[in-house]
């Protein structure tokens, strides 16, 4: 199930990345996708795949070796490793991370010397230089969408793991991103709060945000997601509707995964 670029708020064409690390982790090999907008994408595979460098490049918290990437209206592209980053080639970077709103694996990234609202409020104080009521008037609204009026005024230390990543979701919010990225979000919380985190996402997508979340959580991954992205060793390996991908995965290697989740001989009996 490929979209067409045309159609697509974010394309990513041949996109390479690689660490001087010795051991191949992260690696991305000629990297191709489309994602059309108010899609849900999952991206799904074993640890040291590249899945979390592909959002890193999106989010150009990591700028790609060569190839290319468009978010929206902004365009990244560069010829290879030789080719150093310019201030032209910077500029863009930031603007496309403008794009975008990352929520990280850990529950501790929010500032611990600020309210839960403070941290909210802080990006569109800052960088858009908005207005002081108009920015608690967009926070107490974006708790109100998570389910966090009520600790508003509370420090982060106070908060549970599930609270702590639903408020760094409304802080990515803020800033009025045309996508979300999730880099594992449920993966250090404990199993009971893993369900008021992934319903948050749930929400969003009837809303029509665009999103794209790491994650393990393979059931969340086959009935919430648009479609599901398989990566392994750094290449795309197979990218289908989740109930076509889990009950009839055309690839061994997605096959042999999925058995990894499954405990079964076939995928379709999950």
């Amino acid at each position: 199930m490929v979209n067409q670029p045309e159609e697509s708020l974010i394309v990513v064409k041949n996109l390479c990345k690689s660490f001087e690390d010795g051991e191949g982790k992260g690696v991305l090999n000629n990297i191709s996708i489309n994602i059309k907008e108010g899609d849900l994408v999952s991206l799904i595979g074993p640890s040291g795949c590249g899945k979390s460098t592909l959002l890193r490049c999106l989010n150009c918290l990591e700028l790609l070796d060569s190839g290319y990437i468009r978010i929206g209206d902004v365009e990244l592209s560069r010829a290879g490793i030789g080719q150093k980053p310019d201030e032209k080639m910077l500029d863009t970077a930031h603007r496309m991370r403008a794009e975008v709103g990352m929520v990280f694996q850990g529950y501790n990234n929010l500032f611990p010397h600020k309210t839960v609202i403070q941290n909210i409020m802080l990006a569109p104080l800052v960088v858009k230089k908005m207005p002081e009521e108009r920015a608690r008037e967009i926070a107490m609204g974006l708790l109100a969408k998570v389910g966090l009026e009520s600790v508003a005024g509370k420090y982060p230390s106070t908060l549970s793991g599930g609270e702590s990543q639903r408020a760094a979701i409304a802080r990515a919010l803020a800033m009025n991103p045309k996508v979300m990225l999730y880099d594992e979000p449920t993966s250090a919380l404990d199993p009971e709060l893993v369900g008021e985190v992934l319903q948050v996402m749930k929400d969003l997508d009837s809303e029509g945000m665009t999103q794209i979340i790491v994650t393990h959580e393979m059931k969340f991954a086959r009935d919430a997601s648009d479609y599901i992205v398989f990566i392994d060793r750094g290449e795309i390996v197979e990218y289908d509707d989740g109930d076509i991908l889990f009950t009839n995965p055309r690839n061994s290697r997605t096959k042999e995964f999925l058995r990894h989740f499954t405990g079964t001989e076939t995928a379709v009996n999950y």
